[in-house]
């Protein structure tokens, strides 16, 4: 299955967010990031993603701009900041996601890990109120000892007419600096790899500088 048919569960959430004028991309950078562009922040290399069974990750370029592939959970309540973003992709049913921004401040980053995570730990509730056919679910798995700490989730959904996925998203944070994890395949609960993604996350952190 490819990764386009994967994605069509979730691909109408992530285009009701965009039609609905939700900012995905970043406005106007805060005070103090242009200087930070001099020492941007690494990301993962396909190789540090939870392995796949019987496939290889890909990884695509690293691209400015906040990813609407994270619309489904973060198309709203995104605070406006110079995100980066770099795409996976498997042969398979699976895609993940990391999106770094470089705030002005580690006061300012902590801000926004804090905002982000409690974001996403309401995902499932506004998943379940904008659309009805969709039943979601979700879960915290806990935080992780990185840098200034790492938070891990999971998102089950549903629909109507018989999709289901399972994604894995995460918020971590060094300095002023945070990082968004997000992994996700046709499946529930059962199917997702915690233990090897709360691994790829810490990577992801300690990987930034």
């Amino acid at each position: 299955m490819t990764n386009r048919t994967r994605a069509r569960a979730l691909a109408a959430l992530a285009v009701a967010a965009l039609a609905a004028g939700t900012a995905l991309t970043a406005g106007t950078a805060p005070a103090g990031a242009a200087s930070a562009k001099s020492k941007q922040p690494r990301f993962l290399s396909a190789s540090q993603l939870p392995p796949h069974p019987s496939s290889s990750w890909t990884a695509g370029p690293v691209t400015d701009g906040f990813p609407e592939q994270l619309a489904y959970c973060l198309g709203e309540g995104v605070p406006a900041y110079d995100y980066r973003h770099r795409l996976f992709h498997t042969d398979l049913d699976t895609q993940a996601v990391q999106v770094t921004t470089v705030t002005g401040s580690a006061a300012k980053g902590k801000a926004l890990a804090d905002h982000l995570a409690k974001v996403i730990r309401g995902c499932a509730d506004r998943l379940e109120q904008q659309y009805p056919d969709v039943e979601a679910e979700g879960r915290y798995y806990g935080a992780l000892k990185v840098e200034e700490g790492a938070k891990v989730f999971g998102l089950q959904t549903k629909t109507s007419y018989g999709a289901a996925d399972i994604n894995l998203l995460s918020v971590g944070r060094d300095g002023r600096t945070v990082t968004i994890v997000g992994w996700g395949q046709m499946g529930g609960f059962k199917d997702a790899p915690v233990a090897a993604f709360k691994k790829t996350t810490k990577t992801a952190v300690n990987k930034l500088y």
